[in-house]
């Protein structure tokens, strides 16, 4: 049996956790991919033996390390159809980085553009901020589309139009307050 003490695996994981996030990156090879899930399997294992030890105490930065960066929780859920599109003129009309409230739209952005049954039977909002499960992080409603089209969202992709066709027309799921 080995015998840590607590503040030694702490320290341990805080340094194995900004190693790893350091190590982190969109283009990172399926190699150093595995090699970081074996960290935090190995970091998912201190915490079970931590939390063994005191199951009523949860050091403070173990809250920081095992908790969704974002806390979160949304109330509303649902299935739509996804597309994707650009700021390109044959994409939307003749100014294709402004969107229909009159936001400036910037590649980069994490934005959506919803159909107007989300908006008005739903509850939608401009400016609402929208997780897309499978994908990272918030996208915000800033655009609209056109009456005709229901349940759908559509990705902003900046002016990347081979990521826009990549993503092609898939059923997400939204989840928002």
């Amino acid at each position: 049996m080995c015998v840590f003490s607590k503040k030694g695996i702490i320290v341990g994981l805080v340094i194995l956790l900004f190693s790893m996030s350091a190590n982190a990156s969109p283009f990172m090879s399926s190699k150093k991919s595995l090699v970081m899930k074996t960290q935090m399997e190995q970091l998912e294992e201190v915490y079970k033996i931590l939390m063994a030890a005191r199951p009523n105490k949860k050091p403070a930065i173990l809250k920081a390390v095992f908790s969704p960066s974002d806390n979160r929780t949304y109330t509303k859920r649902l299935r739509v159809t996804a597309t994707a599109y650009t700021s390109h003129v044959g994409q939307t009309d003749s100014t294709p980085n402004i969107a229909a409230w009159g936001d400036r739209l910037h590649p980069g952005m994490k934005s959506i553009a919803v159909s107007r049954d989300l908006l008005k039977v739903y509850g939608l909002k401009h400016n609402q901020k929208v997780r897309i499960k499978g994908l990272d992080g918030e996208y915000v409603v800033l655009d609209k589309m056109n009456k005709r089209w229901r349940k759908k969202i559509d990705i902003y992709m900046g002016k990347n139009k081979r990521k826009a066709f990549q993503w092609g027309r898939r059923k997400v799921e939204i989840h928002w307050n």
